[in-house]
């Protein structure tokens, strides 16, 4: 027996008397027309409240994070002219939004704003978009007013999550990448329910799921599974046929990644982001990944929303018919029109549905395959988003009607007081309470961790970090040495020794070269013309390129020693002058180790003017490039490149 609502049936349900007789076709009219304004303004209120409370949650524990302020580095060098590069000089993106980078730097140039405060309000505003768009799409999917009051519910359950508020803001990619599976969802439910498609509308909508490498890598996932059901479905009326109008669809779909993606590999020498590479992103840490899923599930009892929405969901769709519109003719017997009729399904609520649901899942995957992240719930918001989209709003309407118990609504409007219930709950949780420690999972609640740190409660400027630990003293000493040096942390990071330039020092010194963890801080507090670098190896290929740690904390699994740098670097690399917990012959081998034809050719692809025979070369070698490592103890890189040890070797 199907329980789907017709208009028609509206005007009877919300128009009875108490004695449940019904009233006259007139004062029925009136009735629907009343519960039509009363359950719009439900859900406009509902949007309303839900983003304020967001825009609260977020504002309260505003902060730009150490990593987004390595975002900022690169915007600083595009406005100086000197490329989108960390370093100048040298071609690294250390960036892995694209989209991200580059919108920070118009809004960035076009209001000349400090550029903490740009990227401030630029994270806000997208992660606030998001919620309505969400919002937007899910009301869409269970047919406005037709059937109920739209309250939120997912987008509740999101909101309430300590990690979604922490990102809000951070100078991170985390509310563009919300914001786009948002507004994808949004024009995904309206193409799906439109009775006619419009050629441009659809070029829209394809040119967004292109995006999706840009706005992060993994969810070209998501854009290709979008624009795979969009090229299968059937296409609008076009005047060259739809042969041609598919052609059309792959390439406004691919203009914009492709081309970017064919100069980022002439123009970096490498097919993705260097982060991909320091991260070794294809990699597999299951058991990490479990640690960093449960790390964001377990402490919220994320579980129950989940349950409790997946129930209500799945009542409401079966009430309300929300997934059956478009398909509701009986299965045909030629195998043709079963295509046919697949191929219409794709063009349906339903088939949204399962689209954002699979990606929510496969993504959840990924990220469990490849470790997590060091930073509490930030690599799982993404996909707890996608999760929630189809019940960011739930139609909940009166559970007794005419004195009666309806057991659909009852079930409906108890998983959404029980959601709300847990959202109160969660909303108040702290998950990680090591506050400046790292535990041994290297999972660490990291707004936390930096406001304790610095001592600020809300660090924004890059000059808040000059209060973490050796940051000020970075900068004195570099004051303090005026001809140049590399800094290297002391091994009981108290303080920093300069390791000097050989002589003769040029009028206007050597440069200084900080070797450092913390990029983002570090480069931030220094003029751009002071080369920051990594051990890890985001701003730092060499590093980027080494072999994973297996047992290496999740993020951070890679660590050149500095006996490279100093030769890199080109200071002095003998005693006394260079630091006392340097070997001398491990700096020696680290100099011939340099030398492997396979080292000098990637360092020459992002270091050598960029000519077109250059940007050519790298071109064709990228993925070669990529897929190179190189052994962090420079006598094993010898051994490994078939150099001639330079260093004796004593007798057995």
């Amino acid at each position: 027996m199907s329980l789907s609502i017709s208009p028609d049936e509206m005007l009877v349900e919300g128009a009875e008397r108490t004695d449940g007789t019904e009233l006259p076709a007139r004062d029925r009219a009136g009735s629907v027309s009343r519960f039509a304004h009363v359950s719009r303004a439900t859900f406009v209120g509902g949007v309303v409240l839900t983003v304020a409370l967001f825009a609260i949650g977020g504002w309260q524990r505003r902060w730009i994070a150490d990593d987004g302020l390595i975002v900022l580095r690169t915007v600083r060098n595009l406005l100086a002219g000197n490329g989108p590069v960390f370093n100048v000089g040298e071609r690294v993106e250390t960036n892995t939004s694209t989209a991200w980078t580059y919108i920070v730097w118009f809004f960035s140039w076009l209001t000349q704003l400090r550029l903490e405060y740009v990227v401030l309000a630029i994270a806000m505003v997208l992660s606030l978009a998001a919620i309505v768009f969400a919002m937007l799409g899910s009301a869409r999917l269970w047919g406005g007013a037709r059937t109920g009051l739209l309250l939120p519910a997912g987008a509740f359950v999101y909101i309430a999550v300590p990690p979604a508020r922490d990102y809000v803001t951070s100078g991170l990619e985390s509310g563009l990448v919300i914001c786009w599976l948002g507004l994808l969802w949004w024009q995904l439910m309206r193409w799906a329910q439109a009775e006619r498609v419009r050629v441009a509308g659809l070029f829209g909508l394809v040119f967004l799921a292109g995006l999706a490498p840009l706005i992060r890598p993994e969810m070209a996932l998501v854009g290709a599974l979008a624009l795979l059901m969009v090229f299968l479905a059937p296409m609008p009326a076009f005047r060259f046929g739809p042969t041609a109008l598919r052609v059309l669809v792959i390439a406004v779909a691919g203009l914009l990644p492709m081309g970017y993606q064919i100069w980022r590999m002439g123009y970096y020498g490498l097919p993705y982001p260097n982060t991909a590479v320091a991260k070794d992103a294809g990699g597999a840490k299951w058991g990490q990944g479990l640690t960093y899923l449960w790390d964001l599930v377990g402490p919220y009892f994320l579980l129950v929303p989940l349950i409790l929405l997946l129930v209500a969901g799945a009542v409401a769709a079966r009430a309300t018919g929300a997934f059956d519109r478009r398909v509701g003719i009986e299965a045909p017997e030629t195998l043709r029109a079963r295509l046919d009729r697949a191929r219409e399904w794709l063009r349906s609520p339903s088939a949204v549905v399962a689209l954002v649901l699979f990606s929510a899942a496969l993504l959840t995957v990924y990220a469990v395959r490849v470790g997590g992240d060091f930073m509490h719930g930030r690599m799982l918001l993404p996909q707890l988003f996608l999760f929630l989209l189809p019940v960011a709003v739930i139609p909940v309407r009166a559970p007794v009607r005419a004195g009666r118990l309806d057991a659909v609504p009852a079930a409906i409007a108890l998983a959404w007081v029980g959601t709300v219930g847990w959202a109160l709950f969660a909303s108040d949780t702290t998950a990680i309470e090591t506050g400046t420690k790292i535990s041994s999972s290297g999972i660490v609640d990291e707004r936390v961790y930096y406001v304790l740190n610095t001592g600020h409660d809300h660090p924004i400027r890059a000059e808040d970090y000059l209060d973490y630990p050796r940051m000020r003293a970075m900068v004195n000493d570099i004051a303090a040495s005026p001809n140049g040096g590399l800094l290297l942390n002391s091994p009981s990071f108290l303080f920093w020794y300069v390791a000097p330039p050989p002589q003769p020092i040029p009028p206007e010194g050597a440069g200084h070269t900080v070797f450092f963890l913390n990029l983002g801080m570090t480069s931030m507090n220094v003029p751009l013309d002071v080369r920051v670098i990594d051990q890890m190896g985001l701003a730092y290929p060499l590093a980027a390129h080494s072999d994973r740690l297996v047992d290496g904390r999740i993020g951070h699994d890679k660590s050149l020693y500095p006996d490279w740098v100093v030769v890199d670097a080109g200071m002095v690399d003998r005693k006394p002058w260079m630091p006392w917990y340097l070997d001398e012959d491990w700096v020696v081998q680290a100099r011939t180790a340099l030398t492997c034809p396979d080292t000098q050719a990637l360092m020459v692809s992002y270091r050598e003017p960029l000519t077109f025979e250059r940007w050519r070369h790298n071109l064709r070698n990228s993925l070669t490039f990529a897929a190179y490592r190189i052994d962090r103890v420079p006598k094993y890189e010898i051994q490994r490149c078939g150099l001639v040890d330079p260093v004796p070797q004593p007798p057995r």
